[in-house]
């Protein structure tokens, strides 16, 4: 997992042939403008943009997830969100089978921290990344884009 600013982003190109362009369609677009939706942006990046209300922790915690098959770059338009996480290896209870089609794997358990994104900042989050998001009393704005592996 990494947690950053959007200032910061292209330390992480080299980590996958697809970072670069991730980042610089963020830099591109006016993101509080952007509607929610979902766009295949190119073969191997798919952007989400995603408002509403936040939920609690327990709301959000049902849907303690993993991805097998993409890295998530989660970015703060509007909030603050706050996150868990917990290192996938330490997940120990299955909340169903893995689903294929949707390249998620649910979990049972608790996670190990909580962090928070204001505007302007964004999260990698790794298939070793177990994470539940849109925690908040307020409402939030986030582009997740979909990066497959």
């Amino acid at each position: 997992m990494i947690v950053d600013s959007l200032q910061n982003a292209a330390k992480y190109y080299s980590l996958h042939p697809a970072f670069e362009k991730a980042f610089q369609f963020l830099n591109e677009n006016e993101l509080a403008n952007l509607a929610d939706g979902v766009t295949q942006y190119s073969d191997d990046l798919k952007i989400i943009v995603n408002s509403g209300n936040g939920n609690s922790k327990e709301q959000s915690l049902a849907h303690f997830e993993c991805h097998d098959k993409n890295i998530d770059i989660q970015v703060c338009v509007a909030g603050p969100e706050t996150y868990a996480w917990k290192p996938r290896e330490k997940c120990v209870s299955p909340n169903g089978e893995y689903n294929e089609e949707k390249d998620v794997r649910f979990f049972f358990d608790q996670p190990d921290m909580f962090f928070e994104l204001n505007p302007g900042q964004f999260t990698i989050l790794f298939p070793e990344d177990a994470h539940a998001a849109m925690i908040s009393n307020g409402k939030i704005k986030k582009i997740i884009i979909k990066v497959k592996i």
